[in-house]
């Protein structure tokens, strides 16, 4: 399959989520100490976190197997992501960029995992006494890659294939 008809194409949204992150953070973790928050609007602040675990700090006390866990976990998902991009169709631009998202954003956390020990998160929501937990630029490329996979499940169901032969 000529890889200018598959979904390939579409990893330079991977390489846009993955240095977008790493820059980010970089400058995070350059300019912030740790902890330190800066209000930028009454809803949002930066926030300077190091989380130790995934997603909302699962597994962050767990005596550090979890960082190869993760680092696997990551190489192993986006080597299936680039799987089905490379057997994907251009036209499925929906599927294509939600692959792509999703593996620059855990490729990006797993490389800040295996040089720091841990994922620096950096953006703070909160209303009131509400408060999100604190994420990064990959968190919101998987974030919105995995909506857009859902959302093209519902814009571009597959169609059953129609039976051929007899139909008894």
């Amino acid at each position: 399959m000529d890889k200018f008809k598959t979904g390939l194409p579409f990893l330079w949204l991977s390489a846009v989520a993955f240095i977008a992150d790493l820059l980010t953070k970089w400058l995070v973790v350059k300019n912030f100490a740790l902890h330190e928050s800066i209000n930028i609007l009454p809803v949002f602040n930066l926030t300077y976190v190091r989380n130790y675990g995934a997603a909302f700090s699962f597994l962050a006390d767990h005596g550090g197997w979890q960082k190869y866990f993760f680092i696997l976990l990551a190489l192993s998902v986006s080597g299936l992501l680039i799987y089905w991009l490379a057997h994907n169709q251009f036209n499925k631009k929906l599927a294509n960029s939600g692959y792509a998202l999703i593996i620059g954003g855990a490729l990006a956390n797993m490389v800040d995992r295996t040089y720091h020990g841990f994922v620096v998160d950096f953006l703070h929501v909160y209303w009131d006494i509400y408060h999100y937990p604190v994420f990064n630029i990959a968190d919101v490329a998987i974030t919105i890659g995995a909506g857009l996979l859902i959302l093209d499940y519902f814009v571009n169901p597959d169609k059953p294939k129609e039976k051929t032969g007899d139909p008894t």
